[in-house]
């Protein structure tokens, strides 16, 4: 990436800074579902306190894709069936949602942007259970958040994004590269400023910033980020421009031991964590 001038350094520092935080009740749902002797009444106590996390969790548990018999009304019930990792990449899905930007001259596609954020972040948390240096807890906030720059963007520089979004399709280009000529920055850039400016550790910041320059990161979260990056892409879910597929470079594929077909091929059926996806898209 070029060096930033003093201007659009000035408006990107301005646009992350007028992100909201990242919600304290997901931060605290992130901490307990990490620590091994953190009790289901722990994190109800945490959801309970929460409304907006409360009604979702509630409506995504009784909602036809359970096919539960009976109504569950209680978060105590809740977090016993679906279990922690459920309402935890739930509650990141929820907090997620509640930052799209509403901006009408962007352009923006929420549901088209959470599908494909949210099949990259199952798809790499599947891929980081093969890998010993990969925590799939880690690697899917990377997945669900590797595009959150777009957000911002769109958010804050609402005409450029949305003239970004027509050079891509009229060109053919990947967003990230009519972002760079439309603004002078592209949206990885900007979603690892936000993501530091969150507090999330390095390693995720880097997975963000280097996600179209994976032999510059040369980690496990990495390769699994970016496989599912193009699977998801492979699978119909893209945001910005063509659906450009590609290939593992080197140091992805020597990590996952295959080219993207194969390692797409052994995660066999990928049904359930789209329609997973799509219940979490829509809550």
């Amino acid at each position: 990436m070029s060096v930033l001038s003093p201007d659009l350094y000035m408006r990107l520092v301005a646009a992350v800074d007028g992100m909201p935080a990242f919600p304290k009740s997901v931060q605290k749902i992130l901490e307990l579902t990490r620590n091994m002797a953190c009790s289901p009444k722990d994190l109800v106590a945490v959801i309970d306190k929460d409304p907006v996390v409360t009604v979702k969790v509630l409506r995504v548990v009784n909602s036809v894709y359970y096919g539960l018999a009976t109504r569950i009304t209680s978060i105590d019930q809740a977090v016993v069936f679906l279990g922690f990792n459920t309402i935890k990449n739930l509650a990141l899905s929820i907090a997620a949602i509640g930052m799209l930007p509403g901006h009408p001259l962007a352009g923006f596609d929420g549901q088209r942007y959470l599908m494909h954020s949210l099949t990259c972040a199952g798809v790499a948390r599947q891929l980081a259970h093969r890998l010993p240096d990969a925590d799939p807890h880690d690697v899917f906030i990377a997945g669900l958040l590797h595009d959150f720059g777009k957000v911002v963007v769109a958010q804050f520089m609402p005409v450029e994004f949305r003239r970004s979004l027509e050079m891509s399709l009229w060109r053919e280009i990947p967003l990230h590269e009519a972002l760079c000529e439309v603004i002078g920055v592209d949206h990885a850039a900007v979603g690892a400023m936000l993501a530091e400016k969150w507090r999330f550790a390095k390693e995720l910041v880097d997975t963000i910033h280097y996600q179209h320059e994976p032999q510059t990161c040369d980690t496990a979260m990495m390769a699994c980020v970016f496989a599912a990056n193009q699977i998801s892409k492979r699978l119909g879910y893209d945001y910005g421009g063509s659906l450009m597929v590609q290939e593992l470079p080197p140091t992805v594929l020597q990590r996952l031991g295959g080219k993207l077909a194969d390692v797409m091929a052994s995660l066999g059926d990928l049904t359930g964590l789209v329609n997973e996806a799509r219940l979490f898209a829509k809550n």
